[in-house]
């Protein structure tokens, strides 16, 4: 009898030994585990209205960090321009939206259409996706730091237009009191109406780009980046290939920018800087690379820690905004070091 006791806690240590490395080496889950644990944990603190705000900020961020993972992680192209798409979905949304009555008070009056939001949405999304055809077709001439640079330029060329064109977008002073959406008579002014709308979006979003990543033409992409001329050898014309999700992203961020220029009701060149573009690819390199999880992983922390850190006793109001930067550089040094791949990725930067 003490024989066969012994010989079941031999089986259970061994099993136990076999175990515990493998959730000490799951990076994946533990990150997953933890973020939502931190997540759930901060609603719960703060309260439902404050949850709802911070749903509709994920939401946005979310769906342009998606967006650039697919130029990114699945394509390999690091571009840091993806604001000037975000400003031009949301200032086509503020013109197209706003009231010409209110228009004709401002000192510097821009053209107006009240067109209602779901109208002017799909011209938004069209509009930021032919701005990324000219712009791709002069990009695929380019690869690696030079395509860094260039689309470091369309970032500087994109917030000058939005500051200086001022009899189209008011320049520094912004457009104001841009309409919520509305079907019929019913108008999605409170804060969870819109969160959910933001919601739906993020979900077409994903199941877009799920559909894209998981086709032929995802596979293409992937082959793209781990060898562009080897892929070429089999007869892709990886230019195509580039510009066609080059397209598609850049439409991805023009429906965050329209979602997000009707949720605040005001816009500005300064919600379109470069820091802002910069910020988004951390947040893709948090999350991971080539993962759509990984974008959703990573927008959710760059929320939590963009929110959470209003709340810290020790941290001057002032600071706050320097200490989230600081924060965030170390979170990715850190991931450089230890994680190259992210929290959840597949490839290294």
């Amino acid at each position: 009898m003490s024989s066969r006791v012994y010989a079941d806690m031999n089986r259970l240590a061994r099993g136990l030994r076999d175990v515990l490395p493998l959730g000490r080496g799951n990076v994946e889950l533990w990150a997953n585990l933890f973020v939502i644990a931190w997540a759930v944990a901060f609603m719960l603190w703060q309260g439902v209205g404050f949850a709802i705000t911070v749903g509709t900020v994920f939401a946005i961020w979310a769906i342009l960090a998606v967006s650039l993972n697919l130029i990114v992680g699945f394509t390999g192209l690091l571009s840091v321009g993806h604001v000037g798409f975000f400003g031009i979905g949301a200032y086509a949304m503020a013109i197209l939206t706003s009231n010409p009555a209110y228009e004709q008070l401002r000192t510097e009056a821009i053209p107006t259409f009240a067109l209602p939001f779901f109208a002017a949405l799909p011209v938004s999304i069209i509009l930021a996706g032919l701005v990324a055809v000219v712009v791709g077709v002069v990009f695929n001439r380019f690869r690696d730091d030079i395509f860094v640079l260039v689309s470091f330029g369309f970032a500087i060329i994109t917030f000058n237009v939005f500051l200086n064109w001022r009899s189209l977008t008011r320049g520094a002073f912004g457009i104001h009191e841009i309409p919520r959406p509305a079907i019929g008579g019913w108008v999605f002014d409170g804060e969870l109406e819109f969160m959910l709308l933001a919601l739906v979006f993020l979900a077409i979003v994903m199941l877009v780009a799920w559909f894209i990543v998981t086709s032929s033409f995802g596979r293409v992409l992937t082959a793209i980046r781990e060898d562009e001329q080897a892929i070429e050898v089999f007869g892709y014309r990886s230019t195509h290939y580039k510009l066609a999700v080059w397209v598609v992203s850049a439409m991805m961020a023009g429906l965050a920018g329209g979602l997000f220029s009707s949720w605040t009701s005001f816009i500005d060149p300064n919600s379109f800087i470069l820091l802002e573009s910069i910020l988004l690819v951390a947040i893709v390199i948090l999350g991971g690379l080539a993962t759509i999880w990984g974008s959703l992983l990573g927008a959710m922390v760059f929320v939590l820690l963009e929110e959470g850190m209003r709340f810290l006793p020790f941290v001057p109001t002032e600071y706050t905004g320097q200490a989230r930067q600081i924060v965030l550089g170390i979170l990715l040094v850190l991931l450089m070091l230890f994680r190259p791949q992210g929290l959840v990725g597949r490839y290294k930067l």
